[in-house]
């Protein structure tokens, strides 16, 4: 464990507080919204939720019974609509052959966690980030998060080269931290809220609450 990765979290919750993440009424909202995600702003994921709601098909088993181009309609809003729609009937193919499809948190059932990760990864449009979100924010299994923003950040604190694969960066995090799933939750959680007020593309270090550790702000 490095006390230096955990100040990090220690600074960015003293400076925003609890993020309560993920935002989903249901753990099959909070995997719809990992997928809806992908390449797309968070808002623009709110939208095609809030449609799927309307339309009452916020369920596994309503996505699978919904024609494609009817999914691909409702989900417009997030972008890549056609494919996102085959993303999703996937996902719901894969719960329903692991007996989940009503009750998503069975999955965490199904096997132990490195070959539950390695499963969704076998699934059509699963990446590492949309596979870790699921498992740490649906189904409540430890797992760091690694993002865009987080590359970025620990870069620009020097704590990361900026080159390292998704899994090396993943192995730092848990190399450095105690393992506690809250604190993987929370730390990621934070680290996006600082990602979009912040550390941009184009930094906003004047006001952000790490600028005397890091040396982009220096």
């Amino acid at each position: 464990m490095n006390p230096a990765w955990l100040h990090i979290h220690d600074r960015l919750l003293a400076a925003f507080g609890p993020q309560h993440w993920w935002p989903g009424d249901t753990p099959f909202e909070v995997m719809t919204g990992a997928v809806l995600t992908q390449n797309t702003a968070w808002g623009n994921v709110e939208k095609a939720i809030a449609r799927l709601k309307a339309a009452n098909a916020l369920s596994g088993r309503a996505l699978l019974d919904l024609e494609p181009a009817t999914l691909a309609d409702l989900i417009r809003p997030a972008g890549y609509f056609n494919v996102k729609t085959r993303r999703l009937k996937a996902l719901c193919a894969y719960l329903e052959q692991e007996g989940a499809l009503d009750d998503p948190v069975l999955l965490a059932q199904a096997a132990p966690l490195p070959e539950l990760r390695r499963r969704l990864l076998a699934v059509n449009g699963v990446g590492e980030e949309t596979a870790d979100s699921i498992l740490l924010y649906a189904l409540d299994l430890q797992v760091f998060v690694v993002d865009a923003y987080t590359r970025r950040l620990f870069t620009r604190l020097g704590r990361l080269r900026g080159d390292e694969r998704y899994s090396e960066i993943q192995a730092a995090f848990t190399a450095h931290l105690p393992p506690d799933r809250a604190l993987y939750n929370e730390y990621h959680a934070l680290i996006v809220h600082l990602g979009k007020e912040f550390c941009r593309p184009r930094p906003r270090c004047g006001a952000c609450p790490l600028n005397a550790q890091c040396p982009v702000a220096g």
